[in-house]
């Protein structure tokens, strides 16, 4: 993931040109503009939705970054940001020795916080691979870890009954080709085929795989990688997996971070947030986002269709950090109460309120009070006839006036019924729409 405070392409661009130039050789593969999708078949499109719709309905996963930075406990980026040497790194590879199967806390934490599907860092920059390969021993099995840390994952996922996924991370800091690859032919082989080694052995060594999570592809482009026939390799391997946009292909789905920006072009999309401001973990990170910014998060992703992909960053020796245990604890209780309103596959197009979100089900419409009040919840512009309507965590019937500008839910509790947030499902006669501008435009002034 992106060192703080730089937007990933704005740093890449500036670091791989600085590189590039250096180099002074004729550049092999380029950093990417963002991929375009090509036209797709009939026949694609609808593999790719029946792929795709158990993550449709998922919504919610959660992302754990774990490696040999989790043993410093200051961010991911730590070898990059601190100009670490890749001999001092390596040593940590051997105070890398977390106990058995911790994997088993994040699969339980993550199922009782709703979500629905796990993506582990298989590899992330710094090189290190937290599974069982015969192409490095730079690997958790034949370094301090003495064991497949990624078989441990798989297994806790299943345990639970969610789905999981693999991120790999393509730029490398420590395999001696991956920044020569950009400058160097035979470099550029010999780093490609070791890479869709790494991803064969992924695909291949533990049963049906549900999501490939590539990411960075600096420095080369979809050329440079192969990433086409990377990708054919994926999908003979695993024919119902999905494989996001990060290998400079478009891929099956798209992936802003840390902001939540639905896929203009109308493509699925994944927003990727940390819990504090760091990925990896980071003992002084305190900077930790409430549990009604979680479950606002969640609802804004859900809003437009999209998914909501939010980290864990564990301990050296697995272990989660008590504030993400608190804060992921407090969600689950309130997905448990309204996992209707959010695991759906339908945009909502309702959206204009200075205190609720919208998200919907059918012709159901779920208005979120993220600040609740009082007895009377109105919203303005709703242009579809309300049926009836109830708290959805407690099932209460509600009462409501409507007209032609504005419905108002009455005899509500002064104080909200559920918290973080309260959500009021209403029933309405056909699919909700809201137009505020009309509201703006035909409302009466002074009786004319």
């Amino acid at each position: 993931m992106k060192p703080n405070g730089i937007p990933r392409r704005d740093w890449l661009a500036g670091t791989g040109a600085s590189l590039l130039t250096l180099a002074g050789s004729p550049k092999i593969g380029a950093l990417p503009a963002e991929p375009q999708a090509p036209q797709s078949s009939a026949a694609e499109d609808a593999d790719r939705a029946r792929r795709m719709q158990w993550w449709h309905e998922a919504r919610f996963g959660m992302f754990i970054h774990w490696g040999l930075y989790s043993v410093l406990g200051r961010h991911e980026w730590v070898m990059e940001n601190e100009g670490i040497p890749v001999a001092e790194y390596e040593q940590l590879a051997k105070r890398f020795q977390p106990k058995p199967n911790a994997a088993r806390a994040w699969a339980r934490l993550a199922k009782q916080a709703g979500q629905k599907y796990m993506v582990m860092t298989s590899k992330h920059h710094e090189g290190f691979c937290n599974f069982d390969t015969k192409l490095t021993n730079y690997c958790a099995p034949k370094q301090g870890p003495g064991r497949d840390l990624v078989h441990e994952y798989v297994e806790a996922a299943r345990a639970e009954g969610l789905r999981f996924g693999f991120y790999y991370s393509l730029m490398d800091w420590h395999h001696p080709d991956g920044a020569h690859c950009a400058t160097n032919e035979d470099a550029r082989k010999r780093f490609v085929e070791y890479t869709h080694g790494l991803i064969r052995e992924l695909m291949s060594n533990y049963g049906k795989v549900d999501v490939l999570w590539y990411d960075v592809s600096w420095p080369l482009d979809a050329r440079g990688w192969e990433s086409e026939r990377m990708n054919k390799m994926v999908f003979e391997l695993q024919p119902d997996i999905i494989v996001n946009n990060r290998n400079a292909l478009p891929g099956d789905f798209s992936t802003p971070e840390q902001e939540i920006v639905a896929d203009k072009r109308g493509r699925a999309w994944e927003s990727c947030m940390t819990l504090n401001e760091s990925w990896g973990y980071h003992q002084a990170d305190d900077a930790w986002k409430t549990p009604k910014t979680i479950v606002r998060n969640l609802v804004y992703c859900s809003h437009d269709a999209g998914n909501y992909l939010l980290n864990i960053g564990p301990k050296p020796d697995g272990s989660i950090p008590e504030e993400s245990v608190r804060i992921l604890t407090e969600v689950g209780r309130w997905t448990s109460r309204n996992a209707d309103s959010i695991h759906t596959q339908d945009r909502c197009q309702p959206h204009r309120s200075n205190y609720a979100g919208f998200t919907r089900k059918g012709n159901t419409l779920y208005m979120h009070v993220y600040f609740w009040p009082g007895e009377t919840v109105a919203l303005a512009g709703l242009k579809t006839r309300v049926k009836s309507a109830h708290l959805l965590a407690s099932g209460q019937q509600v009462k409501f006036q409507q007209d032609r500008f504005r419905v108002r839910f009455t005899g509500l509790p002064a104080d909200a019924p559920d918290h973080p947030v309260t959500t009021i499902a209403i029933e309405c006669e056909s699919e909700p729409v809201q137009d505020t501008d009309y509201v703006r435009r035909e409302r009466p002034r002074n009786n004319v």
